[in-house]
């Protein structure tokens, strides 16, 4: 029976790790097995004449005031080492582990030696110039000092320094050289991982020029595309270009066929001048763009909706350098991302190519959007890596009641769901990587263009509620110094925040996962199932014994998600809508689970890989069951949710 002398003797077996028995003073000037710092010493005192009684009073007096440790506005004589990086490849062993695993001997043989040198470059230089980005945040001027408007963008001298090394190091170029065949996407990706969280968000203009190469890579016959493409796929940083991607403007984002009111007037020569507000343009500095507007004919009348909306290209600048028909009217001061220059553009008489077919704007910026995507599933991902990486480094150096903090068992369990965390995470992407480098060499097969299909709206939507979780709990590991600026850590927590909006949020690319279910007539959920099938299949088959509950666990979760697909069938259509988000949820738990338990099922795996996925299986994988169950998506839940987030509010009506 559980009593008082229960709780009694549970309160004095807490009480004996919780006591601080260390004094503060001896604590400090001790140095822990895990930490370089030095002892502070004093030097010997120098022979001298014996003073008189009071002399020596005095003498003693000071000597104790001057052995005090903040004595005479000393600093004392602790001081906290910091947390560092060292070698980002080589100390990722999840990373190394997945390049033995999955790709082939002799690529990884010729790219091994260049991601090792990378790792440590971006340990070093790059990080150091991602810091200067962060700390020099783009300007505008506006007018100069005669009243011409200029509207100037000033970046920092290390963010002109992120391009030229971006382009050496082929961060775009390399899944279009294809010296790896469909291997140079993954190649591509892992240095992006590298990358990212030291870029000072160059990551994100990368990322835009990324899918405007992919679309020129698709149509190869634009007049435009030998200028364009080999600028955005170039190794010389005096040629590469990088693009923007404006297509969010005033009435909103995602809904691209309501929200576009830029006008396009055709011109006799084939051109055409846009009219209209970009209200958010990421990488403004940018040297080209795909925008989307909409046509006017000879009365001046466009189509609306999305059918309306056609692809541009537009050069930023003119040959003289001065901007294309574009008024920079503010830059965007926002949560995160200070480092990337993000404005409101007024586009008056910017002269522009259409680069689709009329009315067919939405279609072309489709494999766009695979690729952003992609970025930002990458860019959470990375993110999450590092700032366990550095919690990691920080648990050796740190010394809390008496121990350092890596003796803690209550520490190193929340790092280790961290991990965890960032390790479902990575799988997932570098799976979509594989998938996108089939796809850009024409060698995917149907299923596998299915599940690039799903998996990346899945992705993004779920790595971004990931990376804002991880980035939180993280600065909680360095106590106090995770909320002090300029220690760099609480960036991690405010760029976080826009990798669950930038993109579609994650209500849009919830509905997106099921308009793709949809168009396919249920196609890419089938080999869904048949992917997480094989994985498990393989990994039953494998000699790891200690994986058999969480596949069967897995397996279950699959066989709960058919029968609810078959039970929401008969309900109504706001049925699936309401249940989106959890549907959505539950697939991505699933898959990750399902590419975490591949890994560990690796001959080459350790316990470390096994324990990962048993933990990351062990969670709530379908919580669309346990809320489908409790009625959250009928008609009457969106009544009850309705009056409680409404109550009071002066202008609800039902």
């Amino acid at each position: 029976m559980f009593c008082r002398s229960t709780i009694l003797y549970l309160c004095r077996r807490c009480s004996k790790f919780l006591r601080n028995d260390v004094a503060l003073y001896s604590s400090i000037s001790k140095t822990n097995k895990y930490d370089n710092t030095a002892v502070v010493e004093s030097s010997p005192a120098r022979p001298r004449p014996k003073p008189n009684p009071s002399q020596e009073r005095q003498a003693s007096d000071n000597h104790r005031q001057a052995s005090m440790p903040f004595s005479g506005a000393k600093l004392g004589v602790f001081t906290q080492v910091k947390p560092k990086l060292t070698n980002v490849f080589t100390e990722d062993k999840l990373l190394t582990d997945f390049l033995k695993r999955t790709m082939p001997k002799d690529v990884l043989q010729e790219i091994y030696s260049d991601l090792e040198r990378f790792g440590k470059r971006v340990a070093t230089e790059i990080d150091d110039l991602g810091k200067e980005c962060e700390k020099n945040v783009p300007k505008i001027i506006t007018f100069d000092a005669w009243g011409n408007r200029i509207d100037e963008l000033i970046t920092c001298d290390a963010w002109k320094k992120q391009h030229d090394i971006s382009a050496e190091e082929g961060l775009v170029a390399i899944p279009y050289e294809k010296q790896y065949g469909p291997w140079s996407r993954v190649y591509q990706l892992v240095k992006l991982y590298l990358y990212a969280p030291s870029s000072g968000l160059y990551s994100c203009p990368l990322a835009m020029t990324d899918g405007a190469a992919k679309f020129f890579q698709i149509h190869p016959d634009l007049p435009m595309n030998e200028r364009a493409f080999s600028r955005l796929i170039s190794r010389d940083p005096k040629h590469f270009w990088t693009s923007g991607q404006w297509m969010t403007e005033k009435k909103g984002g995602s809904d691209v066929g309501l929200g576009t009111e830029t006008l396009a007037v055709p011109q006799h020569d084939g051109s055409y001048k846009l009219h209209g507000f970009k209200w958010f343009s990421s990488a403004t500095d940018a040297d080209m763009t795909l925008t989307l507007a909409r046509i006017v004919d000879e009365s001046g009348q466009a189509t609306p909706g999305s059918r309306g909306l056609s692809m541009f290209y537009v050069e930023t600048k003119t040959i003289d350098g001065t901007l294309n028909g574009i008024e920079i009217q503010k830059l965007k001061d926002k949560l995160g991302t200070r480092q990337l220059p993000t404005a409101e553009l007024l586009l008056d008489g910017t002269i522009a190519q259409l680069v689709s077919d009329e009315g067919r704007g939405v279609v072309g910026i489709t494999p766009m959007l695979t690729i952003t995507r992609l970025h930002n599933t990458l860019s959470a991902a990375s993110s999450m890596r590092r700032i366990v990486h550095l919690a990691r480094d920080f648990c050796l150096k740190r010394a809390a009641f008496g121990k350092v903090i890596v003796e803690h068992p209550l520490h190193m369990q929340t790092l280790s769901r961290l991990e965890v965390e960032s390790r479902a995470a990575f799988l997932m992407v570098m799976e979509i990587g594989r998938l996108l480098g089939l796809e850009d060499c024409g060698e995917a097969s149907d299923d596998e263009l299915d599940m690039l299909r799903l998996l990346t709206p899945l992705a993004k939507l779920y790595t971004g509620k990931q990376a804002v979780s991880v980035a939180s709990e993280a600065l909680e590991c360095f106590g106090g110094q995770g909320y002090i600026e300029d220690t760099g850590l609480p960036v991690f927590l405010r760029d976080a925040q826009v990798l669950s909006i930038w993109e579609g949020t994650t209500n849009i690319l919830s509905l997106d996962v099921l308009r793709a279910i949809t168009k396919s007539n249920g196609k890419v959920l089938l080999s869904f199932f048949k992917d997480v099938e094989q994985k498990l299949t393989k990994v039953a088959m494998s000699e790891v014994n200690d994986l058999q509950n969480s596949t069967l666990n897995v397996s279950q979760a699959l066989k709960d998600v058919k029968e609810f697909v078959e039970m929401s069938s008969q309900q109504s259509l706001s049925f699936m809508e309401a249940a989106a988000r959890d549907f959505a949820f539950s697939l991505s738990r699933i898959y990750m689970a399902a590419v975490m338990l591949d890994h560990a099922a690796w001959q080459g795996a350790d316990a470390s890989d096994v324990m990962a996925a048993k933990r990351w299986c062990e969670m709530d994988l379908v919580p669309v069951i346990k809320n489908a169950a409790n009625g959250h998506y009928s008609c009457e839940a969106y009544g009850l949710d309705y009056a409680m987030v409404l109550n009071g509010h002066p202008e609800a009506s039902r």
